[in-house]
């Protein structure tokens, strides 16, 4: 009976430890830090190999943690080419960035990226971070999580991109929007946090 008293904790102990991350995020980046990794190659859907940097412009560079098999991202996603459009008429480059490295063999993959975007119709960068190394220095916990830069690629804004993920039509405060919008007016923005809602992101095992 001791021997069972003994052992099975031991083996719950095991069984956690299995199913933990091995990687977990740093802290979320601060308000006027430099984006981190920038010059790091990922794979975008295309093939193309490109870098934060590579995909910056004039004004600045939005980064979105993003992936396939959030609801959350689901419920946002009819966002995202109007943000992205938002984005480069006003001279800032956009990318979002898959870092679920644990479900790479569930919906995550490259090639199911590649279809995802084809399916609907992103106007924008979509590449793998592998391993979740830029998620993981740049403190994103969740997908969606927003990021945005100005052109000296100092983080202005960071969290989520509006108040509604369910319904865009009854969006009371358009997060991201507003601060694109300030970042090339040269307006203070106001908040320049909020809260990521989405589902967590799934490290590496």
């Amino acid at each position: 009976m001791k021997k069972i008293y003994f052992v099975l904790p031991l083996i719950c102990a095991l069984f956690l430890i299995a199913f933990l991350p091995l990687e977990k995020p740093m802290d979320e980046l601060s308000i006027g830090a430099k984006a981190p990794m920038a010059d790091v190659e990922v794979t975008d859907v295309s093939g193309e190999k490109l870098t934060l940097n590579d995909v910056a412009r004039k004004n600045g560079l939005l980064v979105n943690f993003s992936c396939n098999t959030c609801p959350w991202v689901e419920a946002w996603e009819d966002r995202y080419n109007p943000i992205a459009k938002l984005a480069k008429e006003n001279g800032i480059g956009i990318i979002a960035l898959n870092p679920n490295a644990g479900y790479r063999n569930k919906g995550e993959s490259l090639k199911d990226m590649k279809e995802r975007a084809n399916q609907s119709d992103y106007q924008f960068y979509y590449a793998l971070d592998k391993g979740a190394k830029i998620a993981k220095v740049f403190g994103a916990t969740r997908t969606p999580h927003i990021f945005l830069f100005n052109s000296d690629m100092e983080l202005v804004y960071r969290g989520a991109i509006d108040d509604n993920a369910k319904n865009a039509d009854k969006v009371e405060q358009p997060y991201l929007k507003n601060a694109i919008k300030d970042l090339v007016m040269g307006n203070q923005i106001n908040p320049q946090t909020t809260k990521s809602l989405g589902c967590t992101i799934k490290w590496p095992r």
